[in-house]
């Protein structure tokens, strides 16, 4: 979102700051990422390595989800300001799809990460999710989630989504990052703070008819609360483990034995290696070949057609 800028100088200065030292812990982890204990997936993950680049119809990537249907593809979009659309590309950025989506919100839409579950939960079949839930000012009081099926052809098309919208309990959020629950399909959404990693609520009982109510179940906040405004976020297969992207690093949640987020958000939260990138906000893990349950790698990409896409593998 183009407000990640002012909110990326601000973070920048305070770091740039000479009076200012990272403390024991920020400056251990940048060295040596901690390994992940008694969790499914890497122990430890090796430096990023470049896969592709984005490509030039989505020169606003804002969001990355892996497909179920077909393997080694990737689902991306742009925000606000284009086309509501859904790209199918491949990691090294070669696109191999567009569908062209509608019946969105009349208002417009500011589409700002995706995610890939059971339409409903418990449901066999699997849709695509897109957070319609952009608000650079903070002024609306309900957000949309818009939903369709995955499509089983990779072809140019054009498809109708539904509308599912809920109401933020507390205040209007500005929120770029969705994940959908492993095993329950429950969704929900992680908000973009300027003082924290995010507020993370659950949306139970989304419907096209009905206007669900957003629930709070906790806060995220980085070692040191060294940073802020996260811009996408992923759940691993296996539910112990949950991707934060900001503009500046990456973290990962760690819980051994989590099946549900809320036991999840009370896991170890740890700095994981990312490229450095211009106004990064997409990221999801790769299901692997052999066992799509599990995951040993991520994928990164950023806005501007041209940024490199990097792959994170195992060391």
């Amino acid at each position: 979102m183009r407000r990640g800028y002012a909110g990326l100088l601000a973070t920048l200065l305070l770091c740039a700051c000479p009076a200012k030292k990272p403390d024991a812990a920020r400056a251990e982890a940048v060295v040596r990422y901690p390994p992940a204990e008694g969790v499914p997936g890497c122990r430890l993950y090796g430096e990023p390595r470049s896969v592709g680049a984005v490509p030039l119809v989505l020169a606003e990537m804002s969001g990355l989800a892996a497909s179920v249907q077909h393997p080694g593809v990737f689902w991306s979009h742009n925000d606000s300001g284009n086309a509501l659309q859904v790209f199918a590309i491949e990691a090294s950025g070669k696109v191999l799809a567009t569908v062209t989506l509608t019946g969105g919100p009349a208002g417009g839409s500011d589409v700002e990460d995706i995610a890939v579950g059971p339409c409903t939960p418990g449901e066999a079949r699997a849709c695509l999710f897109l957070a319609d839930t952009g608000d650079n000012f903070e002024r609306q009081p309900r957000a949309h989630l818009l939903r369709l099926p995955e499509p089983e052809r990779l072809a140019d098309d054009t498809l109708p989504v539904d509308t599912l919208t809920f109401a933020w309990p507390d205040r209007p959020h500005d929120c770029e990052s969705l994940v959908v629950e492993p095993g329950s399909g429950r969704l929900a959404v992680i908000t973009k703070e300027r003082d924290s990693l995010g507020e993370v609520f659950a949306l139970p009982g989304l419907a096209p008819d009905r206007v669900a109510q957003a629930v709070h179940l906790g806060s995220l906040r980085a070692p040191g609360n060294a940073d802020f405004l996260t811009t996408a976020a992923a759940l691993h297969p296996s539910g112990q483990r949950m991707l934060l992207r900001t503009y500046t690093r990456v973290w990962e949640l760690r819980r051994p034995g989590a099946t549900r987020l809320e036991a999840l958000l009370l896991g170890q939260l740890a700095e994981v290696p990312g490229p450095s990138q211009a106004q990064s906000e997409a990221i999801t893990y790769l299901p692997d070949e052999g066992s799509p349950d599990d995951s040993h790698a991520y994928l990164i990409g950023s806005e501007f057609a041209g940024q490199r896409l990097y792959q994170v593998d195992c060391r």
